[in-house]
C-alpha cells in the first residue's frame, strides 16, 4: 500500500502544481470550500497524519489552520514528502482527532484513509482547474476496495462538513475512476 500511496501522492502534488495564481478563488467538488481552503485543507492533513505516523496522540495544533509560506503549490509538496516520508516507518497506530479522537486506528487502516483521501482531493483540484486525470487502475481498485470497507453509505453522509456525500447511481459502461467517483458522492462530470 505504500507504494499506491506514494505514486498518489506525487500525481496529487503534480496537480496542485498546476493551480495558477487566478485560480485560487474557484469552486471545488467540496461544495464547502474554495480551491485554497481544499489545499489548505490537504496540506492540514499531511501534517496531522505525519505526525500521527510519528507518533503524536497530544498536540491537536498539527491540525489547525495557519498561514503557509512560501505559498500553497511550494507547502503543499513539502507536506506531501513528509507524509510519504513519516508512512515509511510509522508507530503502530495512529491518533486522527479529525476522525475520532476518542481511539486510535491500526497504522495499515489510517494509511488507507490518507491514500483514498489524497487520490479523490487529487480529482477534485484537477476538476476544478479543469485538467483531465486518469488515475491508474491499480490505484482505482485499491481505492474502491478501501471505500467499500471504510465508507459506509448512508444518513452519516447527509450530515453536516461530512467527508463524502451519498453515492451517486452508475451509469452502464463507465470507467472504474469514474464508478469510484461517484460511490464517493462525487460526478465525473463535474460541475454539471
Amino acid at each position: 500500500m505504500l507504494e499506491l500511496h506514494r505514486r498518489t501522492m506525487s500525481q496529487s502534488t503534480e496537480i496542485v502544481s498546476l493551480i495558477k495564481d487566478e485560480q485560487w478563488e474557484l469552486p471545488t467538488p467540496c461544495t464547502e470550500w474554495n480551491l485554497r481552503q481544499l489545499v489548505e485543507h490537504m496540506i492540514l492533513d499531511n501534517r496531522g497524519f505525519a505526525a500521527a505516523a510519528q507518533g503524536e496522540v497530544i498536540d491537536r495544533s498539527v491540525w489547525l489552520l495557519r498561514e503557509f509560506d512560501p505559498g500553497l503549490r511550494v507547502e503543499y509538496a513539502r507536506s506531501a514528502d513528509d507524509v510519504v516520508t513519516a508512512f515509511r516507518t510509522p508507530v503502530a497506530s495512529f491518533w486522527l482527532p479529525r476522525i475520532n479522537d476518542a481511539i486510535t486506528f491500526p497504522a495499515a487502516q489510517a494509511i488507507g484513509f490518507h491514500l483514498l483521501d489524497y487520490l479523490v482531493h487529487g480529482w477534485d483540484v484537477a476538476a476544478a482547474i479543469g485538467y483531465p486525470v486518469a488515475f491508474d487502475e491499480d490505484l482505482i481498485e485499491a481505492v474502491q476496495a478501501i471505500g467499500d470497507r471504510e465508507v459506509l453509505n448512508g444518513p452519516n453522509r447527509l450530515r453536516p462538513n461530512a467527508s463524502f456525500r451519498p453515492a451517486l447511481l452508475p451509469k452502464p459502461g463507465e470507467s472504474k475512476q469514474d464508478y469510484l467517483l461517484r460511490t464517493l458522492g462525487r460526478s465525473p462530470s463535474w460541475p454539471d
